[in-house]
């Protein structure tokens, strides 16, 4: 999921700043959401994206950091409504949740709402 969310925002035109992790190895997502949190913060990425099991983990950590809001979207209804009224700075995605083809597309939709309201003022 996450080679496939970077390949979907450089295919958008957007730079990708990838903090971790490097592979497949049980780690502390709490690392990360700090990490991802940090360079929003920091300025150093205009938004964030994490994913983790189901996101709600990734998702709690990364809102403990003042300036972030971090929410789990699984479908585009939800991301449009993040960015558009809640100014969600970090998108959080569970890559253990949807087994078939909806559940996918939705995600897929979710994560082109969430990514074209990037450009939008």
């Amino acid at each position: 999921m996450k080679a496939a969310m970077g390949d979907l925002l450089r295919s958008l035109g957007h730079e990708v700043l990838d903090v971790g992790a490097f592979n497949e190895n049980p780690s502390d997502y709490p690392d990360f959401a700090e990490a991802v949190g940090r360079a929003v913060l920091d300025r150093k990425a205009e938004r964030g994206v994490l994913i983790c099991g189901s996101g709600v983990g990734a998702s709690v950590a990364a809102n403990k950091l003042p300036g972030i809001r971090a929410a789990v979207c699984h479908d585009s209804y939800s991301a449009h409504q993040g960015v558009e009224h809640d100014d969600m700075n970090v998108l959080v995605l569970g890559s253990r949740m949807g087994g078939h083809d909806r559940p996918r597309m939705n995600r897929l939709r979710s994560r082109r709402v969430w990514i074209l309201k990037l450009s939008m003022p």
